[in-house]
């Protein structure tokens, strides 16, 4: 254990556990990224495996020893150096014992590309190559995007079933085959080039649009933004549109679309970590900084000849931008936009948007109205926010009784903490006024 390594004084087991939860959500799919970029595709499992062992032996260790000084750095060594014992104890890889060993001896403190004994391919960062990996053209596009998401995002299969308004059980039989495939086919783990590496690009740019979405609003958990998460889907979004090898417009239109959105984050809540809507937002907290680079590369995503969800997404986010103020939004040119977008994906979700951006421009009734049109409405069924719109819109009509019900049917499947605090007050204002309260 190196010197940046040694143990500091021993900690709360409460503290340990908070910190061994934070490496397994932020930090264990770089470490997987990292063994798998050395071991190959098809040892994804046993990556895997070693990470998961020693974040075991973090919390085995740390609560008698202290938390270390870079605990990052002390597991990627223990994953390391369990990664080793496998190599010397079965004798694989021989073609590149020697490299992998080096490697794996390293006292590096990080997991960085360039200071790691690898081949050299397209893609350097650790987490972009492993999307790519993940995002193989054998495998359905939804295996790949749910394949990345877990292995490199940290994210359960109930926060992925949520994303793709599905079960829990179908998403873990996703994962589980699309494991298989990858060891059955014996995937190879070197990047393809040109055209070939063009077709993962859509998988690839589904995962950073996802674990964007996840970090703007979690599906899950104490707190409805993290902050970590958008910024780690802007960083690798950047590095796509940059590359060479990925430098295309939909690569441009998405990054425009996470920095036009990210730049309205610390306006998204108050101080105690409650919901602010757009209307209520102070926009002079907005980042401007981001906006312009938003703006930037929405310009850029104009290069092709082709349009995409990404732009008419980037689109809708920069009328938001541009708006001084929630009263001078141009909801025609978001209608609008809404309905060029529904032509390319008409799932449930960009329909209930675009049921707001209908309730904004021609009123609450025709808002319902176009809920109650929605293809495959039922897959919303259990979607808080479907019965909070609903509940809006019957509050703009006057019809208390059924905004009430919807806001209670709302507030049953809320499961962040600040949504259901948001819905508790705007139900309870409604009680009031009604002269109902309980």
């Amino acid at each position: 254990m190196s010197g940046s390594e040694l143990p500091s004084e021993a900690q709360p087991q409460s503290d340990i556990t908070r910190v061994v939860e934070h490496l397994f959500r932020h930090e264990a799919g770089k470490m997987v990224s990292t063994l798998t970029r050395t071991f190959g595709v098809w040892h994804l499992k046993l990556a895997e495996d070693v990470v998961q062992e020693a974040l075991v032996k973090a919390l085995q260790t740390w609560p008698y020893y202290g938390l270390p000084r870079n605990p990052a750095a002390w597991i990627t060594q223990v994953s390391k150096n369990l990664a080793l014992d496998v190599i010397r104890r079965e004798k694989i890889f021989r073609s590149k014992e020697i490299a992998i060993v080096h490697f794996m001896e390293q006292g590096s403190e990080s997991c960085n590309a360039d200071d790691s004994v690898f081949f050299e391919d397209e893609i350097r960062d650790d987490s972009l190559w492993m999307m790519f990996m993940c995002c193989h053209p054998l495998l359905p596009q939804d295996a790949q995007v749910a394949l990345a998401l877990k292995t490199l995002c940290g994210f359960s299969p109930a926060e992925i079933a949520r994303a793709f308004l599905t079960s829990e059980s179908a998403i873990a039989k996703r994962l589980t085959r699309a494991k298989q495939k990858i060891h059955e086919a014996s995937i190879p783990f070197e990047l393809p080039a040109g055209e070939e590496l063009t077709k993962r690009m859509d998988g690839v740019l589904q995962t950073l649009y996802l674990l964007f979405n996840e970090g703007y609003k979690a599906s899950g958990g104490k707190n409805l933004i993290r902050n970590e998460l958008c910024h780690e889907a802007i960083r690798l979004g950047a590095i796509l549109a940059e590359h060479p090898a990925s430098n295309r417009p939909r690569s441009h239109a998405l990054l425009a679309l996470m920095l036009l959105n990210g730049a309205r984050l610390p306006a998204r809540v108050d101080t105690d970590g409650n919901i602010l809507r757009l209307k209520e937002q102070d926009r002079s907290s907005w980042d401007q900084t981001m906006i312009a680079r938003g703006l930037f590369h929405l310009m850029q995503s104009t290069q092709g000849d082709q349009i995409s969800e990404y732009h008419i997404q980037a689109g809708i986010a920069s009328c938001h931008c541009a708006a001084k103020d929630y009263e001078s939004t141009d909801w025609p040119r978001i209608l609008s936009l809404y309905d060029l977008l529904i032509e390319m994906d008409d799932s449930p979700i960009v329909a209930l948007n675009r049921a707001v951006a209908v309730a904004n421009v021609h009123g609450p009734k025709a808002g319902i109205e176009a809920v109650e049109a929605i293809r495959n409405r039922e897959q919303l069924s259990s979607y808080y926010l479907l019965y909070t719109i609903l509940g809006e819109f019957e509050a703009l009509l006057n019809n208390p009784e059924a905004a009430i019900d919807y806001f209670r049917r709302s507030l049953e499947l809320a499961t962040i903490k600040s949504e259901k605090k948001f819905l508790s007050k705007r139900l309870r204002s409604i009680e009031v006024a009604l002269g109902t309260e309980l």
